[in-house]
């Protein structure tokens, strides 16, 4: 096990590049699956997950072929293996091998999906689409198990704006038989993504990115080239450690329509931004203003960045109040960033956070999902003296090069190998 350690307080000057968006990524790789002939996927980023998901294709039959940024995949030879235990159990987006191999071979058995512990994440929705669409879909010893004699479109009313609920769904739909059509969609720019995947595919896909989609199946899906979108995630996490630390930065290769909600709310605590076609540019701060922010759902603030946000915000004057709408469990970082010495509490589903307070100081922590191993990154830069931080797989999730880009923008940030003491120690933590 590797730790990460950062020596705070250095200003960051320089240009970075923004990787291929992970929330693409992971749902664009189990697309794959419906073709009939090879699929090759440019600009992925360089994470875990996407090595998982590259595996577990190779579990099924497939064969893959990593270049680069470029993944090859050849479908021809996948089968309707079971996948009931091992990666699966790893990360989250394994649910999306439900929806494609459903719609590829009318049946699948995953095991129930892993990932960041963020509470509870139902999946009833994926289940209630799928169950529509004419699937069985039973629970059996923990793992799903989906069979249908053949797929029919049918009108699909999400109760809950779900970006994988409506994704896996459009995966079973593309092959069924008729129309299927769901309403109360989500919008976010990655179900675009997939969308475009999917059409150049051959799919008949309409309405993507409002909240009514429409699908008329076909009969099959053939190979295409596919370049993902930059990770609009990623890039947020970046405009926060430039908001917090930044002197000149350049985040180059990034979408700004797909960051409004964040540009608004830094600009509200006074940070000065610059947006072209595909840079933002943020520039020197003087003293930053607490506000209050509510994660919703896309176009809103998106919950992912609501953790490094938090994290800012420990530095603005002022008492800010942060609600999360969407995951009332993500606020496991917030203990971390007490123990830095950060004035923050947490009541239901809001963190209040008396910024300037104090200044945070360098300390042991541990990152308990991606998003709050990003939030403890900013923290270490902005802390005075060296944090280590332990848990940093979830990290290597989602972020590509994480140490590289920062050291580039002049930041001393390292990894170093836990002794069996530290690792014994964060287990028992």
């Amino acid at each position: 096990m590797e730790k990460l350690l950062i020596e705070g307080g250095y200003p960051l000057e320089g240009k970075v590049d923004i990787s291929g968006a992970k929330n693409s990524a992971v749902a664009l790789i189990p697309a794959a699956i419906l073709a009939d002939s090879k699929v090759t996927i440019d600009n992925l980023p360089k994470i875990s997950d996407v090595q998982l998901l590259s595996e577990l294709l190779e579990e099924i039959g497939g064969t893959t072929e990593l270049s680069g940024d470029s993944l090859t995949v050849y479908p021809e030879n996948m089968f309707a293996m079971p996948l009931p235990n091992g990666r699966v159990k790893k990360l989250r987006a394994s649910y999306y091998l439900m929806g494609a191999m459903l719609g590829k071979f009318k049946k699948a058995v995953i095991g129930l999906p892993g990932g960041c512990n963020l509470g509870p994440r139902p999946i009833d929705q994926h289940i209630k689409g799928f169950e529509a669409l004419g699937a069985r879909v039973t629970n059996e010893q923990g793992a799903i198990y989906l069979r249908a004699d053949e797929l029919r479109g049918a009108k699909i009313y999400l109760d809950v704006v779900s970006v994988g609920a409506t994704i896996n769904i459009m995966l079973a739909a593309v092959r069924a038989k008729g129309r299927t059509i769901i309403e109360n969609a989500a919008k976010e720019p990655e179900i675009i993504d997939v969308a475009t995947l999917l059409t150049s595919m051959g799919a008949q896909i309409k309405g993507a990115g409002t909240n009514v989609i429409r699908i008329d199946g076909v009969d099959e899906l053939h190979g295409c080239r596919h370049s993902i979108i930059p990770d609009r995630i990623e890039a947020g996490t970046y405009m926060i450690i430039s908001a917090a630390m930044g002197q000149q930065v350049l985040i180059d290769n990034v979408i700004p329509d797909h960051l409004e909600s964040l540009i608004a709310k830094l600009r509200e605590m006074g940070v000065h931004i610059e947006t072209n076609d595909d840079q933002i540019y943020i520039h020197h701060t003087g003293n930053l203003k607490g506000v209050d922010v509510k994660t919703l759902v896309y176009p809103g603030f998106p919950t992912d960045l609501q953790q490094p946000f938090t994290t800012l915000l420990t530095k603005a004057s002022g008492t800010s109040i942060v609600t999360d709408t969407i995951y009332n469990a993500r606020f496991k970082h917030i203990d971390e960033l007490r123990r830095m010495g950060a004035n923050v509490k947490v009541e239901g589903r809001s963190a209040i956070i008396n910024g300037c307070s104090s200044v945070l100081q360098g300390s042991k922590v541990k990152a308990s999902d991606l998003r709050a191993g990003a939030a403890l990154v900013v923290a270490g830069l902005m802390a005075k003296g060296v944090t280590e931080i332990s848990g940093i797989e979830h990290i290597d999730r989602g972020y590509e090069f994480l140490e590289e880009k920062l050291v580039g923008l002049g930041a001393k940030i390292w990894r170093e190998k836990m002794t069996k003491e530290e690792i014994k120690e964060v287990e028992n933590a």
